[in-house]
């Protein structure tokens, strides 16, 4: 299994224990690292079976006027905005200890303007890969409902109705 971390993250796959499938054909990531995962099994030519996509960030209904207001937050205090964020990733529970990694500028961009397409959405599919999308429906970091909606059509949404962005449930 390949397995693609989220923003500023590291070794956060534990989170997602009860539901990985550990086939060596599986690819899979969370947030930032769903969009990672997606562009890789668009793109590989070896076999995957199953793309495992967590709490994919999904930002693309979003105004401009809130992404500049990351980028913003993000440039003037790194380590205040990456507070702030891992504060909403996991509410309304307490942060759980967890590895940061290295973060920029640059990601945050990609992950806030990353636009999930149906175009990439069906060269997936059209490979033969089963695509599974797990979404937290109190998620409060992304916009769940519109992530909802768009991969519906694409893939086996599972919807946990009292779980947070790091699927844990409250």
């Amino acid at each position: 299994m390949r397995f693609y971390s989220g923003f500023s993250l590291v070794n956060d796959q534990v989170f997602f224990e009860n539901y990985l499938n550990h086939s060596e054909y599986t690819v899979a990531g969370f947030s930032y690292g769903a969009i990672k995962a997606a562009q890789y099994a668009a793109e590989a030519y070896e076999r995957i079976d199953t793309l495992q996509l967590f709490s994919p960030a999904f930002f693309q209904t979003k105004k401009e006027s809130f992404r500049r207001l990351q980028m913003g937050g993000y440039s003037k205090d790194s380590a205040r905005y990456l507070d702030g964020f891992l504060t909403s990733c996991f509410a309304p529970l307490p942060v759980t200890p967890i590895t940061l990694g290295s973060s920029d500028a640059e990601s945050l961009h990609q992950l806030l303007y990353f636009e999930w397409t149906s175009e990439l959405m069906e060269s997936i599919r059209d490979k033969g890969t089963r695509i599974e999308v797990y979404l937290g429906m109190q998620d409060q970091v992304i916009d769940v409902v519109g992530a909802r909606e768009f991969f519906l059509p694409y893939a086996t949404v599972t919807s946990i109705k009292k779980a947070n962005h790091f699927l844990q449930e409250n």
